[in-house]
């Protein structure tokens, strides 16, 4: 039998009940780019080590069949088993509820956990256990307690991965207990709507519950979104690059949606002295270079100017990093960036040939002190550093001079060094509608070559951004053979278009 209400479905109606309904009946309209792989593969790889947190445990296969899961762990539980992994619970109603780590004290007590790969309490998740609180309830058990398990990030790794250090465990049983008149009243709702609604797609209006919000109900940006605005011109106002989501949806109630409508908008506020006038007229730029783009605005005084602080050599560089939500080496502690790749092209003089040179870590063991030695060895004292987006680079020097005192002198000095090539684009300086609003260098590069289809990232093989390159770095240490070469080297591509794309962005600024 299948759930008409899960906790997953419970915790999706807190942001929006039209969000339910879209999920029974057009599951089709879900838009996966909403989605991060990464965060989701985080999240079930520690549910799978919280498993083993209070020892031996016996975990309930997973089916779609929530009835037999229920029977299963109903039968666990009769046999006196201590620990339950995916314990689940299926009641009248429909309602259906899976507890990550159930401790069976006997006689119908239990304590239920709940486990985050979160390092922090968001208030769906006290709301998440609220409801599987109520459905056990009702099932007939005691629940004693009810607990958080989350990740605590003040965990340092020494040796061997210590689960009682890594984890925090926050009771939260007097809260849930607060929370389940809530609870009750919120199915009664759910039921209700689903009910009214029917076969037909209720009509619901775009609003704060759309978007992310760590300290609402709804952390994540809904993934109907899409769906949702289908109906609405594109581009539109929900495309405007760092607008405040109040002022987007405060122009679409008020019937501003597409950029012809926006426009106007955007330039009363700009005759207006009052408010942040550097962000309107970016809104402004943005939309207007869309609608009527002819060629892109350039400011060649203030581009001459950056250039001018540009000098031989050149060094163009890019550093990968890894945040293992759980900590890797001996140092680290969960989610702590860790560089395990850098790319650098070398321009010595002007027309010198453009050199390259790469380093791409073993997953297996810690390669930030290699990295470290290399860079001082090949980075001379007098070169002018170029990066994209200063502040990623200069915290990995910042954080490899904190790690290897033997190289702090070098490694500061190198921050002195660099140029962030990012800012006439986040200046605007140089802009063209292809970059959408952004200066990241994903748009960037594309719109200022569009066409070099080399220099596109979405043509690259394998691996076309940051947290692609993160995941496929971890998985390295499981391959071998050509499998494993194969990986490598869409890895070092991937770096590599990075600062050859500096190295083409330098040119280009150069040109004009």
């Amino acid at each position: 039998m299948i759930a008409e209400i899960s906790k997953s479905r419970y915790c999706e109606s807190l942001q929006c009940l039209k969000r339910v309904w879209l999920k029974k009946y057009k599951p089709e309209t879900y838009d996966h780019s909403y989605d991060n792989p990464k965060i989701l593969k985080e999240g079930s790889d520690v549910g799978d080590l919280a498993m083993g947190l209070f020892g031996d445990y016996t975990e309930i296969k997973f089916t779609k069949d929530c009835e037999k899961m229920a029977v299963d762990t109903q039968k666990e539980m009769a046999k006196g088993t201590e620990i339950i992994t995916e314990a689940s619970f299926f009641i009248e109603g429909g309602l259906f509820a899976s507890v990550d780590i159930l401790k069976n004290l006997g006689n119908g007590n239990v304590e239920l956990y709940e486990v985050k790969s979160s390092s922090e309490v968001k208030p769906v998740n006290i709301h998440d256990v609220a409801f599987q609180y109520y459905v056990l309830t009702k099932a007939g058990i005691n629940v004693q307690k009810a607990c958080l398990v989350h990740i605590d990030n003040s965990y340092v790794r020494q040796g061997k991965l210590n689960l009682k250090q890594l984890f925090k465990i926050v009771d939260f049983t007097d809260e849930v207990i607060a929370l389940q008149n809530q609870v009750k009243e919120r199915i009664e709702v759910i039921a209700g709507y689903m009910k009214d609604a029917g076969n037909e797609e209720p009509n619901t209006k775009i609003g704060l519950q759309c978007y992310d919000d760590a300290k609402s109900l709804h952390p994540y940006r809904c993934p109907f979104f899409t769906h949702c605005t289908k109906n609405i011109p594109h581009p539109n106002v929900f495309d405007i690059r760092d607008m405040d989501k109040n002022i987007k949806i405060k122009l679409h109630d008020n019937g501003f949606d597409s950029f012809e409508e926006v426009l106007p908008q955007i330039k009363k506020k700009l005759e207006n002295t009052k408010g942040d006038q550097k962000k309107r007229k970016k809104y402004y730029q943005q939309v207007d270079m869309e609608l009527h783009e002819t060629s892109p605005y350039i400011n060649k005084t203030k581009i001459t100017e950056f250039l001018d602080e540009l000098h031989y050599p050149l060094y163009f560089l890019d550093f990968e990093t890894v945040d293992p939500v759980v900590p890797i080496f001996d140092g680290t502690k969960p989610r702590m960036k860790q560089v395990f790749q850098y790319s650098l092209h070398i321009i010595e003089y002007e027309g010198a040939e453009l050199k390259h040179k790469e380093y791409l870590g073993d997953p297996r063991k810690d390669s930030r002190e290699d990295i470290a030695k290399t860079l001082c060895d090949i980075i001379p004292h007098d070169a002018c550093i170029i990066v994209y987006h200063s502040s990623f680079e200069i915290s990995q020097l910042k954080e490899l001079a904190k790690r290897y005192p033997g190289y702090n002198d070098r490694l500061m000095k190198m921050i002195t060094q660099i140029v962030d090539i990012e800012k006439p684009f986040q200046k605007r300086w140089y802009y063209t509608k292809a970059m959408k609003g952004s200066s990241s260098i994903k748009l960037v590069l594309p719109a200022l070559f569009p066409d070099l289809p080399e220099l596109d990232y979405a043509n690259l093989e394998g691996v076309h951004d940051g947290e692609e390159a993160s995941s496929t770095y971890l998985e390295l240490a499981k391959l071998q053979g050509e499998e494993l070469e194969k990986k490598r080297k869409e890895m070092l591509e991937y770096c590599k278009l990075d600062t050859l794309g500096m190295v083409k962005i330098y040119e280009k600024l150069r040109d004009v």
